[in-house]
């Protein structure tokens, strides 16, 4: 899978993940969607250390999972650096 597919998955699997933490989730739409695709990248990488496989094509099921693993796992990271902000 392409630089583009890359893109392509973290855009779609960002926003997954900020609907997954919903009010855990701190920063706007676009940190979240540009996450996703940092995400995207960790995923495949936890997925070659961990369990021996990557991402693999753009309509495989493993790529999704993966993606949206690594998503959810940048985008936690991220809101417990950056601390939950509140309004008021």
């Amino acid at each position: 899978m392409g630089i583009l597919g890359y893109i392509v998955v973290g855009l779609i699997c960002g926003a997954i993940a900020k609907a997954l933490l919903k009010d855990r989730a701190v920063g706007g739409w676009l940190a979240t969607l540009i996450l996703g695709i940092v995400g995207a990248i960790v995923g495949g990488w936890l997925g070659s250390f961990f369990l021996d496989t990557d991402l693999g094509g753009f309509f495989e099921i493993r790529t999704w999972l993966l993606a949206i693993l690594g998503s959810v796992v940048v985008l936690f990271i991220y809101t417990s650096i950056t601390g939950k902000r509140t309004r008021r």
